[in-house]
C-alpha cells in the first residue's frame, strides 16, 4: 500500500473524491503521532454508593463492598458519558471567499476549508468513541446534527458538510446565544468561522457558552489575501453579504486596510484570552493536517 503523505496541502486535499476520504487521510496522517489525545473526554467521576436495585448495570456493582457487607452496592457517577462536542460552522456569504484566480494560493474558499476542518475534527472525536454534533449557521441556524457517538453519526455529519453553500449575511451573536441556551449538557464547543462581525457582540456570545460551563475553541478561518491585500490595479470590490460595491485603487487604501485588519485580529485574540476561549487562526493555504497537529499538540501540553 502506498504511504499517504502526512502533510497534505489544500490543493491536494480538494482533489480527493469525497469529504469522508479527505477527513480520514487528514486524521490518520497525524493522529498516529499523538500518544495521547487532548480530546479524550471529561471522563467519569465516582460520587457515592447506593444500594443495588433490579435493572442497575451489574458492571457498576462494587464486589469488594459485597464481600465486606453481604449487601449489593453500586457506584454512582457524576457523568457516565464521555466528551460531548458540538462543532459550529459559519456558512455566511463571506465564508465563500477564496481569493482571485490570478493571486489565489489555494484551491479552497473559506467555507470549504472550514468544512474540511470540521470533518477532520468530527472524525477524530468519533474515532475515540466520543460524541460529536454539527451546527451550520449564518444569521440563523440551518442544520443541526445532535451530538452522538453512534456508528451512523459520521455519515450524518459528512453528508451535511457535502451539501453546504455559503449564503446570507453574518450575525454571530443571535444564533450563538440561541445555541448556548439550548445545549443541555456541558461539553466542548468548537466555532469555525471567519469572525467577520462586531467583535463585542461576538465575545458576549462566546462568554454565554463559558457561563454555561462549556469549553470553547475558536478556529478563525482567513484567506491569505485578506491579510496581505496583494492587489495592484484599480478594481471593484464586492461585499458578499450586503451587496455593496466600491471601486478603488488598492495603493490608496492598502496601509489603512492592513492597519484595520491587524487591529481586528488583535481585538479577537485579546478578547478570547480574557474570557478563556482558545483561539487559533488558520489561513486557507496552510496545510490542514499540519495545522491540526500543531494546535492539538499545544492543547495537550496545556492539559
Amino acid at each position: 500500500m502506498t504511504e499517504v503523505p502526512r502533510f497534505l496541502d489544500p490543493r491536494t486535499l480538494s482533489s480527493l473524491s469525497s469529504m469522508e476520504m479527505r477527513a480520514r487521510i487528514v486524521v490518520e496522517g497525524f493522529v498516529s503521532g499523538l500518544h495521547k489525545s487532548p480530546y479524550r473526554g471529561f471522563g467519569v467521576e465516582f460520587v457515592e454508593y447506593r444500594q443495588y436495585t433490579p435493572g442497575d448495570d451489574i458492571r457498576h456493582v462494587d464486589w469488594k463492598a459485597v464481600a465486606r457487607s453481604d449487601r449489593y452496592y453500586v457506584k454512582e457517577y457524576e457523568d457516565e458519558t464521555n466528551l460531548q462536542c458540538v462543532i459550529l460552522l459559519d456558512r455566511s456569504a463571506s465564508m465563500g471567499y477564496g481569493g482571485q484566480p490570478a493571486t489565489a494560493t489555494t484551491a479552497l474558499d473559506k467555507l470549504e476549508y472550514g468544512s474540511y476542518l470540521a470533518a477532520s475534527l468530527a472524525y477524530l472525536i468519533l474515532r475515540q468513541g466520543d460524541g460529536v454534533g454539527l451546527v451550520t449557521f449564518d444569521q440563523v441556524v440551518h442544520n443541526y446534527v445532535p451530538p452522538s457517538s453512534k456508528n451512523t453519526q459520521w455519515l450524518a455529519i459528512h453528508s451535511t458538510l457535502d451539501e453546504l453553500r455559503a449564503d446570507e449575511g453574518t450575525d454571530l451573536g443571535s444564533p450563538l446565544h440561541e445555541l448556548a441556551e439550548s445545549m443541555p449538557r456541558r461539553g466542548l464547543v468548537i466555532l469555525i468561522s471567519d469572525l467577520i462581525d462586531d467583535v463585542e457582540q461576538m465575545m458576549n456570545a462566546l462568554m454565554h457558552f463559558r457561563f454555561k460551563g462549556h469549553e470553547v475553541l475558536v478556529f478563525h478561518i482567513v484567506d491569505r489575501e485578506e491579510l496581505t491585500f496583494p492587489f495592484s490595479e484599480t478594481a471593484r470590490f464586492d461585499d458578499p453579504e450586503t451587496g455593496e460595491r466600491i471601486t478603488v485603487a488598492p495603493s490608496a487604501i492598502r496601509a489603512d486596510y492592513l492597519a484595520a485588519v491587524e487591529e481586528f485580529m488583535e481585538s479577537i485574540r485579546t478578547g478570547c484570552a480574557k474570557i478563556q476561549v482558545d483561539y487559533e487562526r488558520m489561513e486557507t493555504d496552510r496545510p490542514l493536517d499540519f495545522a491540526l497537529f500543531s494546535y492539538l499538540s499545544r492543547r495537550m501540553v496545556k492539559r
